[in-house]
């Protein structure tokens, strides 16, 4: 990418945040008290809406186990039930299992520990984890450890691609490096740009989309 591409790319993604800030204000996203909490729920959050995660982590918090020591001796059954409004149940129960053992094998089950580590080193580790890739991993590290790490889901894809940013070929590294080269790491911005992409991507930019209202109609047009 040539220095006056990357300008564009800059540019043209600054007019969309701005656009967008302006128009729904900061988002205070992730939701979740703890770094802990926010992690158990970008996994569970896979192929599910947020409503339903929230209703399995309350599940979670009723039975006083929402925390890495309860949760790694709970048995993998008696998890998927308490887990099972996020839906696919029996197999987020079984990658949560694999988060846990790998936060308690690596970090002696301390999210505190696990922050203190490199990102890249942190990322690599997550990848190998059963049932962690790219944006589960990077949900973790941007906001539960307040990594500077730009997340890419589908939403964010959706919203560069309708708008010219972006090509439909365009792999998950390559969406996030228009971010990580554009702009300097930053885990403010980056958390609440991310949760802006999502807030147009829910009431908006849809797999149909709903453009009129929406506040980047016309952009890139």
């Amino acid at each position: 990418m040539t220095k006056k591409h990357k300008k564009t790319h800059r540019t043209e993604l600054l007019d969309i945040y701005e656009t967008i800030y302006n128009t729904f204000g900061p988002q205070h996203w992730w939701p979740g008290e703890t770094p802990f909490e926010v992690s158990v729920g970008a996994i569970l959050t896979q192929n599910t809406n947020w409503t339903n995660v929230e209703k399995a982590i309350k599940n979670l918090k009723e039975n006083n186990v929402l925390n890495a020591g309860k949760l790694h001796k709970l048995g993998t059954k008696k998890l998927a039930s308490l887990i099972s409004p996020s839906g696919y149940f029996n197999v987020k129960a079984v990658r949560l299992k694999a988060f846990l053992s790998y936060l308690t094998n690596h970090h002696s089950g301390s999210m505190t520990r696990m922050k203190r580590r490199d990102p890249r080193e942190l990322r690599d580790e997550l990848l190998t984890v059963n049932g962690i890739g790219p944006e589960t991993a990077d949900s973790i590290l941007l906001y539960a450890l307040d990594k500077p790490v730009f997340v890419i889901d589908a939403y964010t894809g959706r919203v560069l691609r309708r708008h010219g940013l972006a090509s439909d070929d365009m792999t998950y590294h390559e969406l996030q490096e228009l971010f990580h080269t554009s702009f300097p790491a930053d885990v403010q911005f980056y958390n609440e740009f991310h949760a802006l992409f999502v807030r147009v991507g829910k009431e908006f930019c849809r797999p149909k989309p709903r453009c009129e209202g929406c506040p980047l109609e016309g952009f890139g047009s």
